[in-house]
């Protein structure tokens, strides 16, 4: 005799809901809000504390919390995951922030010698050079300096200057698709601390971008991040 066979959805594990719930909680909040805690979840769900534990321990794997010893869980600090190309924008539309920049610099400039090698231009070359601050939510995060081939990109000064530049890049058929960085440790000149409104002296992150479209440079760029707000994120998996 046959039997029907059962293809009702098993229920999620008692951590993979909790995790959830947690993620549907924390998303769009600033970063240092606290997350719930423990006992708040353990009452919530009934479960034992140590799937609660489970449930952040995964979360904050991701990037999505901290915990700080004696204080508790927040919501961290946005992250860049390395492999994956991602612009400003992009990156903080995923954590639920809104990108906003102020324009600095907005100009044509000849090309200098390694501006020309990393866009495989001529020495001298029209480029178009854009700093901008970046902010998200309205706190200042890094100072910008993109540098773009003239040629690809002609009439971009003459128009409104775009929110996203990956998305002008997109909509002119030039989005990066894939790109190599260079990230290193410094400290901050007067400049920089000034604009990204911290102490002189303060520790930065600098990123040094080349980004391509297949084989086609398209974009150049060495940006400034404030080292207490922004965090690289490496995951690595065993072969």
């Amino acid at each position: 005799m046959d039997q029907a066979l059962d293809f009702t959805t098993a229920p999620p594990r008692k951590h993979v809901a909790v995790r959830e719930y947690v993620r549907d909680l924390i998303h769009g909040l600033p970063a240092g809000s606290p997350a719930p805690s423990e006992r708040e979840l353990v009452q919530r769900f009934g479960v034992a504390r140590m799937t609660v534990r489970q449930a952040i321990e995964a979360l904050v794997a991701e990037g999505l919390l901290d915990r700080i010893p004696g204080k508790g869980t927040f919501v961290s600090e946005p992250r860049t995951r390395v492999g994956e190309l991602r612009s400003f924008t992009d990156e903080m539309s995923s954590r639920g922030l809104l990108a906003e920049s102020q324009t600095l610099v907005a100009r044509l400039e000849k090309a200098g010698p390694g501006v020309a090698r990393a866009l495989t231009i001529s020495e001298g070359d029209a480029v178009i050079r854009w700093q901008r601050l970046r902010r998200a939510d309205g706190e200042t995060m890094c100072i910008e300096n993109a540098y773009l081939s003239e040629v690809l990109l002609p009439g971009f000064l003459q128009a409104a200057l775009p929110v996203s530049l990956y998305a002008e890049l997109e909509d002119r058929g030039l989005r990066p698709t894939w790109a190599e960085d260079s990230v290193s440790a410094a400290i901050a000149t007067a400049e920089e601390s000034d604009l990204l409104g911290i102490a002189a002296g303060s520790p930065v992150l600098r990123v040094a971008r080349r980004a391509f479209m297949d084989d086609k440079a398209v974009e150049v760029s060495r940006s400034t991040y404030r080292a207490d707000r922004f965090t690289l994120w490496v995951q690595f998996a065993a072969h």
